[in-house]
């Protein structure tokens, strides 16, 4: 069978697209598959470094197809952008890049939306949303009747279907401009801000400016699902990309602070259209610690030079956003989870060489919440707002691992930390980054007792690394 899938198991920029473009080089197609403009991904070869979104990060693959399916939202401005900005690299996109015309689409009021509804408007926790209007797109979709998808912009009824979605919209937006109004005296009291008043949506101007993105998208628009079926029943080797980490997942995470879209191994099949089936190995990627951008509980956050560390030594700002990113010891508790949610046979631990310099590692390994240990990571975001971790301390080390490319060369210490890591998440450690290049990747022989419990999907061994 021939699917490989790669998921984040934790909160988003597990440095995934890192590990997808290496992956890549065993494959011919690449699929997104759930997610928008909210998600980015940094590849670095050599001197050269490639900041993507929506694009699978196999682009950069001369012989490699990239679908981006229907379960993604997609951002016309964007994706051609992104389009525009490889060209001009020289990359080859033409004949390698497939967008479904499934695929629902990021409109001017979604962003609009966007910016009224984050959780501060009503004196709340801010969920941390991107601002790009990836939430109000998924959430048409559900409702049907809101929704356009890219296949529509060439069909004879869009101008009709959406002029009826912007006198709905106008109203709406106005609507809810004046409860804000009315409410603002709320929001000074709770040190929120009030949103600048939305200019109405013009139908005509949009028109015409989604009218131009049909036109340069069309030489990729296609039914990417019976394509992928084609395909796998073909046994063509397919690899499956994520975008954000498997605890944002919007239905198993840590709801409300999570993204739009089934972000965990869940969504796999529901986003591309392929059947589990197809699958044959999944990978977790894990960072050897912890981050989180925006609002919610990360219950191993280090507001100390700790985390000033991890945040420094990884570069951790978003990749899209730039936001600082909060940083914190490794949550085995929360991993372990995700893996188990995401049917993980093998781990990919990267940014190993963040953690060189620290006398002394931690890895949470259990929580206290109202007094009780618990193992198993709580389903509510109030009981994770109280958890307390539960930390083992390991040795740490002092040596520079980015020049490194054998397991064997590791320290003891490194060796014995992502060895605990592989224990607590009963699955086998394969894959190890020690830097942003593609170069600096270690792949490993899982544990003998390992290979018995887990299935052996071996990627490359030392030998031909």
């Amino acid at each position: 069978m021939p699917g490989t899938c790669v998921i984040g198991l934790q909160w988003g920029d597990e440095a995934k697209g890192k590990l997808v473009d290496i992956l890549t080089e065993d494959h011919e197609i690449v699929v997104r598959y759930q997610g928008g403009a909210n998600a980015g991904h940094t590849v670095v070869s050599g001197d050269q470094t490639w900041k993507l979104s929506l694009i699978p990060s196999g682009i950069l693959r001369d012989a490699v197809v990239c679908v981006v399916t229907g379960g993604v939202v997609l951002d016309p401005a964007s994706v051609i952008k992104e389009i525009d900005g490889l060209k001009s690299r020289g990359v080859l996109v033409g004949p390698k890049l497939k967008l479904s015309d499934r695929a629902h689409l990021v409109f001017p009021w979604h962003i609009a939306e966007d910016r009224l509804l984050d959780g501060s408007l009503s004196g709340g926790e801010a969920i941390g949303t991107t601002g790009r209007g990836i939430g109000p797109c998924y959430r048409d979709k559900v409702g049907r009747s809101l929704a356009i998808r890219l296949g529509d912009l060439y069909r004879d009824d869009f101008r009709t279907k959406l002029e009826h979605i912007v006198a709905f919209k106008n109203r709406l937006l106005n609507n809810w401009h004046e409860s804000a109004d009315a409410g603002a005296v709320g929001i000074a009291a709770g040190g929120g801000s009030q949103p600048s008043p939305q200019p109405p949506l013009d139908a005509a101007a949009i028109h015409s400016q989604y009218m131009q993105y049909a036109e340069r998208l069309r030489p990729y628009v296609s039914d990417t699902t019976a394509y992928l079926l084609d395909n796998v029943e073909a046994g063509k080797r397919l690899l499956f990309e994520g975008a954000q980490g498997a605890l944002l997942d919007i239905d198993h995470g840590t709801f409300p602070f999570v993204t739009s879209s089934n972000s965990s191994g869940v969504g796999v099949a529901s986003g591309s259209g392929v059947p589990g089936r197809w699958i044959e190995r999944v990978i977790g990627v894990v960072k050897a610690y912890s981050t989180r951008v925006g609002g919610g509980p990360l219950p191993t956050e280090q507001m100390n030079p700790i985390g000033e560390h991890l945040r420094q030594r990884g570069r951790e700002y978003g990749t899209i956003t730039m936001r600082p990113r909060r940083c914190g010891w490794f949550d085995a508790v929360a991993a372990r989870y995700t893996a188990r949610l995401s049917g993980v046979d093998q781990l990919a631990v990267m940014l190993l060489d963040v953690l060189g310099g620290l006398d002394e590692l931690k890895i949470c390994s259990a929580y206290t919440i109202d007094g009780n240990r618990v193992e198993q990571f709580p389903s509510h975001v109030d009981d994770l707002k109280k958890a307390v971790p539960i930390y083992e301390t390991l040795p740490g080390w002092q040596e520079d691992l980015s020049s490194l490319r054998s397991y064997d060369d590791l320290p003891a210490t490194a060796k014995r930390y992502l060895a605990r890591i592989g224990e607590l998440l009963g699955r086998p450690v394969a894959i190890v980054s020690v830097g942003p290049d593609r170069e600096q990747t270690i792949f490993c022989e899982p544990p003998a007792t390992q290979q018995k419990q887990w299935p052996r999907h071996p990627l490359r061994t030392s030998a031909n690394t």
